[in-house]
């Protein structure tokens, strides 16, 4: 097996499918931690180096199994300290990923998909259209790929990932299987060890992938609302006239009664003349009044043709004082990274768009 794409690639593997691997190969299961160890706790994927491996198993493994990540093809640093990254995958896709430093903490935003399957018409990564969800590799990879470029892996180390936020390209539940498999390793002790709290996953209102997920891991969740009724989320969010606002709040409630978390994140970005009004923010407030919630409010991020303008901070600040009137616990997200297109709903990457949705929207806008 010496062609590496016939090679089981070792990061598509949850930690449960490595032991598996190792055990039907006739090895040890305890050698799927080490390995685990190897790759995500000490960043190394050259088997050579993994010196408490057998000389004989490291041959094996050389000769069946590779570590493959992205690769960077573009690595953009902001003004403001935010990172992005431009990760080519083996097809030709690329998808991008970026970091965030904060006080006494750096959150990486992961991509799910090539481009995104849903259609949310104020997001730049809408545009391009959709391939394809990412493998497990993919996902993980990007983790693995901002630790080893801001220096986690390296003594003495300033800058380090301690949140992630599902919130790239793409609708994570909709790439289900993959992604759970990913933040598993995220979580896994010998791995990555975070915490479910530091772990957010964002979905624009997945019905059955919400549920699922308060079943099988349970991480932070964040729904992207945007809008207080069904004729105007339509709009906005297509994904609400198969799972419409008041079935999407009875998953949410769902989602907090598993007692695993205590508040559910909804992010509302603020589009002027179109959901900022006062009569917006008091319908918010009335729909969140029974889920234990936060708000987070979004100033829009423009791009070409959007069709949308950012609401002024005028008129940001007013729907803020609305809901802290009301007791709703709102923060008004700061832009970061948008000098290199690197905010919230400027992911673009560059995506084989098998939908056709790009070439169709140039049509549209007479390009």
């Amino acid at each position: 097996m010496a062609d590496n794409a016939l090679k089981q690639n070792l990061l598509d593997l949850s930690l449960a499918d490595l032991k598996a691997f190792f055990e039907e190969h006739g090895e040890k299961a305890f050698r799927a931690v080490q390995i685990v160890k190897w790759v995500y706790q000490r960043g190394v994927i050259d088997f050579d180096q993994m010196t408490d491996l057998s000389k004989n198993l490291r041959e094996w493994l050389k000769l069946n199994a590779i570590c493959r990540l992205p690769a960077i093809a573009v690595d953009q640093a902001s003004a403001d300290g935010t990172h992005k990254w431009l990760l080519q995958l083996d097809d030709g896709n690329c998808i991008e990923t970026v970091f965030i430093p904060e006080n006494g903490r750096g959150t990486l935003c992961i991509s799910s998909q090539v481009g995104c399957i849903l259609n949310c018409s104020f997001c730049s990564t809408a545009r391009q259209g959709f391939n394809r969800n990412l493998t497990v590799a993919e996902v993980i990879g990007q983790l693995w790929i901002a630790a080893h470029a801001l220096g986690q892996y390296a003594d003495g180390a300033d800058r380090k990932v301690t949140n992630v936020v599902m919130m790239g390209m793409g609708e994570p539940l909709l790439n289900y299987n993959n992604v759970l498999d990913a933040m598993k390793l995220m979580l896994e002790d010998n791995a990555f060890g975070l915490s479910k709290r530091r772990i957010t996953l964002s979905t624009a209102g997945v019905i059955p992938g919400m549920d699922k997920l308060s079943h099988d891991l349970g991480v932070s969740l964040a729904v992207s609302l945007h809008a207080c009724n069904d004729t105007l989320r339509n709009e906005l969010v297509p994904l609400n006239k198969k799972y419409p606002i008041e079935a999407l709040m009875q998953a949410c409630q769902r989602y907090v009664d598993n007692g695993l978390h205590r508040k559910i994140t909804f992010e509302y970005v603020m589009l002027a003349g179109v959901n900022d009004r006062d009569s917006d923010a008091r319908d918010l407030v009335k729909l969140l009044k029974d889920i234990p919630s936060k708000v987070n409010l979004i100033p829009f991020n423009p791009f070409p043709n959007s069709n949308y303008e950012t609401s002024s901070p005028q008129r940001i600040k007013q729907f803020v004082q609305i809901l802290h009137d009301s007791g709703v616990i709102t923060l008004t997200r700061k832009t970061r990274g948008d000098d290199i297109d690197a905010a919230c709903g400027q992911l673009a990457g560059k995506v084989k768009d098998k939908t056709m949705r790009s070439i169709k929207m140039l049509k549209a806008a007479g390009a």
